[in-house]
């Protein structure tokens, strides 16, 4: 998957272990939601990222920030499920100097229009419930929140309330045109700040799923 900011490619120990591993170093907080990590030695990168390459759900990609020409940050879809139309994206790790982007948005949004333009009608984003930053960018992304699943798992030696967000296609027909005129050139001044929120576009957008609190 190809952008004007970055590129996905397969995640594969050779081409990106060294590169992801220096982005991610000093920042064991990146791994705080996740079910592994932090990694210390790049070796042992290495070997997580052997035992996920080539795998096809979860299907992994590194993201290339085209900027710097370097691996920068880790999304994956998984829970894919054709015959129902449903896929989820996960296991995003992004390196500090990716957060915040133009970049990093974009390689969101090549994953959704990927998903939707493959016959897939429901696109999901599950975390957490502890971790804010998660929940706030599924919805600046435009996903609607579901409801939480309460003791849904244990990870790391402690319990995790899965957070349910997902958009559907109909979802992405008013969205895409959003991410479109936020990641155009002239949304951003010669600083590289934005003029309109990408929360701002998305939030009319966003359902409730609850109807009762549709109804008032």
């Amino acid at each position: 998957m190809a952008g004007r900011h970055v590129n996905l490619e397969r995640l594969g120990a050779a081409a990106h272990a060294t590169e992801l591993h220096a982005a991610f170093a000093g920042r064991p907080d990146l791994w705080t939601y996740m079910g592994y990590g932090p990694f210390a030695a790049e070796d042992d990168y290495r070997r997580w990222i052997e035992g996920m390459e080539g795998q096809r759900d979860p299907c992994f990609y590194a993201i290339r920030d085209l900027s710097s020409g370097r691996a920068a940050g880790v999304a994956a879809f998984l829970r894919i499920t054709p015959d129902h139309g449903t896929i989820e994206v996960g296991h995003i790790c992004l390196s500090p100097a990716l957060q915040g982007t133009r970049a990093a948005t974009e390689a969101m949004v090549l994953m959704m229009g990927w998903a939707f333009a493959n016959g897939y009608r429901r696109y999901e984003w599950k975390c957490d419930a502890l971790n804010r930053p998660s929940r706030r960018a599924a919805e600046r992304f435009g996903f609607s929140y579901e409801g939480t699943f309460r003791q849904h798992m244990v990870y790391k030696g402690r319990n995790r309330d899965t957070a349910w967000f997902a958009m559907t296609d109909g979802d992405w027909a008013r969205l895409e045109p959003c991410f479109d005129r936020w990641l155009a050139d002239g949304n951003f001044d010669a600083e590289g700040r934005q003029r309109d929120s990408l929360s701002a576009l998305t939030r009319p957008v966003l359902v409730t799923t609850d109807p009762d609190r549709a109804a008032g």
